[in-house]
């Protein structure tokens, strides 16, 4: 164990800390030595989605300290940013501690005199973004770990603007939360009276900007009994998704009753992410049983949502992130279309790992399209680069997280859900399905498949792993993949892209960011990235090829998947 980690844990047996902790330590030096060291060998760090980390004692753990010291850090920054006139709003989601993580935050913000709008009970994230721009906050912060397992939580840090913290900001909280010595630094009480609790009014005005988001209102109410099955999956999207189902007109909602009720252990699941199968496995067989047209679930803090829909051979399948970034970005740029309200200067934007497809689609409707870094925080920051000259539409990315209209700076999964709803309202009315559509748009822009593969390297070492294999690929790139030759090399940690065949650069104005793209002669795109909220190591793969007809579809596909499984071979990623 290194002296630095053996300073820390001893800072904490002798500092003012709870007995109970102490005792956890003591236990843990006993019982599990390497866990006591994985907790205590590094301080958490702001990643793409912020402070995230398995709850328990120590300093690389989610803790009343960290988050403390976390909020005494941020507190700092605002105040030297903005002087004393400051207000933040505080919200957090089903997990364990979230509520206590939450009421934290609130009580040391306030004892620095900052005024706090703290919600009265869970909320879904997209809604603290949502109040940050509504009442004129500097900041504010939501507890939530989002889809991670049970035993993690999480504190997602905001700007004014309600999008996550970018450069400058985020390295800049962390040199304030380094500052912070010890929990003898933190201001924890004393300032009770600059905090208001909020909660139905907001919510109401919440529901407002989503309802005033519906294209095709009239056509939501003519098909009002759409056929909906729900599930918050034990988390936040409970409180508002049947209130904005209801505000746009539908009356056919079938909740998911055995994860209904917000519990942050999960217990129907292994892993509360809709993204799984598994997690959406309840909700598809009451899909099934209820004979829906769709089927829709949110994740804990109600960012990401997964759509599941009936297929030609009337199966109940769910469409990956990809596809329904691919619908919502077609649904609004068609119907604005059809409508007149489409205008010049529109635009849309996904990330560098999202499906290429939407590219082919903005570029057929004349619309600007911009790839912009993992995370919605990027998204956000090009709408303020953008504001006064283009008028932002619609975002994503292949996550399952979409953000509609610029209400909000964060992937929104309940208007997302509402949208989902109203693309399938739509289709409907001309007597197809979301199943339908996405087959057409394929014959019409080529079959894109994409899949992801994730290792995951844990502990203190996992780091470490993770840096070697980036190190390797940035030395020693692909010359062939899957029998086509790799033509560019884009590294975006160099902020540059090479022509390998040619040896030419060029500079991509992008934020430096630790991934990697290979692309290939053949239109195969390759990713690798290191996550940013996770000890894991991602890679994304794309593949496309023309579709001649609905008919094709099933050995296309086919075809396209037993390509990327080689394409995984040859690379030794499975």
């Amino acid at each position: 164990m290194e002296q630095s980690t053996k300073d820390r844990i001893n800072s904490w047996l002798t500092g003012n800390y709870d007995q109970d902790v102490k005792d956890e330590i003591l236990r843990l030096q006993d019982t599990d030595p390497a866990g006591l060291e994985d907790a205590f060998y590094r301080s958490l760090e702001f990643g793409t989605g912020g402070l995230r980390g398995i709850m328990g004692v120590g300093t690389n753990r989610m803790n009343k300290y960290t988050v403390g010291m976390a909020t005494q850090g941020y507190a700092n920054y605002l105040r030297q940013c903005f002087g004393n006139d400051i207000s933040v709003a505080i919200a957090h989601d089903s997990r364990n501690n979230s509520r206590a993580f939450a009421e934290i935050t609130a009580h040391v913000f306030a004892a620095n005199g900052i005024k706090v709008y703290l919600f009265e009970a869970l909320r879904p994230t997209p809604e603290l973004s949502f109040t940050i721009r509504k009442l004129g906050c500097k900041g504010g912060v939501v507890c939530t770990a989002s889809h991670n397992p049970k035993e993690y939580n999480g504190y997602k840090a905001y700007w004014d603007d309600g999008a996550q913290l970018v450069p400058p900001h985020d390295k800049n909280v962390i040199a304030e939360v380094e500052k912070i010595a010890s929990v003898e630094d933190v201001k924890w009480t004393g300032g009770e009276a600059h905090i208001t609790i909020i909660g139905s009014d907001m919510d109401d005005a919440y529901i407002d900007m989503v309802k005033a988001l519906s294209v095709y209102p009239g056509i939501c109410a003519e098909q009002h009994d759409l056929k909906i099955v729900y599930t918050p999956i034990h988390g936040t999207g409970i409180t508002l998704v049947p209130k904005v189902l209801k505000a746009f007109g539908f009356t056919n909602l079938t909740i998911v009753e055995e994860q209904s009720t917000p519990d942050g252990n999960f217990p129907t699941v292994v892993y509360p992410n809709p993204e799984e199968t598994e997690a959406m496995s309840i909700g598809l067989k009451k899909a099934k049983e209820t004979d829906a047209d769709i089927l829709l679930g949110t994740d804990p803090d109600a960012d990401r949502v997964a759509i599941g829909v009936k297929n030609d051979a009337g199966d109940w399948v769910l469409f990956n992130g990809n596809q329904t970034a691919v619908l919502a970005f077609n649904y609004m740029m068609e119907v604005r279309k059809a409508k007149g309200i489409a205008q010049p200067n529109d635009m849309v934007i996904s990330t560098i790992v999202t499906t290429q497809m939407i590219n082919e689609i903005a570029k057929a409707y004349g619309v600007a399209a911009y790839n912009v870094l993992t995370g919605f925080k990027w998204i956000a920051e090009m709408i303020r680069k953008k504001e006064g000259k283009e008028q932002y539409i619609i975002g994503g990315e292949e996550s399952f997280g979409l953000m509609i209209g610029d209400k909000i700076r964060d992937k929104d999964a309940i208007s997302a859900v509402a949208l989902g709803c109203e693309m399938a309202a739509y289709e409907k009315s001309k007597g197809r399905s979301l199943y339908d559509k996405m087959i057409d748009l394929y014959v019409q822009y080529g079959l894109y498949r994409e899949s992801l593969v994730s290792i995951t390297k844990k502990g203190m070492n996992g780091a470490h792993e993770i840096d070697d294999i980036m190190k390797g690929y940035r030395a020693n790139p692909p010359v062939w993949i899957d029998g086509s030759l790799v033509v560019e090399l884009l590294d975006y940690q160099l902020q540059t892209g090479k022509d390998l065949q040619t040896g030419r650069t060029w500079s991509i104005d992008l934020p430096k960011s630790n991934v990697l793209q290979f692309i290939v002669a053949d239109g195969t795109k390759i990713s690798a990235r290191p996550s940013g909220t996770e000890p894991k190591i991602k890679f994304y793969f794309s593949v496309n090829t023309a579709l001649k007809d609905a008919a094709a579809y099933a050995e296309t596909v086919a075809a396209l998947d037993e390509k990327i499984k080689r394409i995984i071979r040859e690379m030794g990623l499975n």
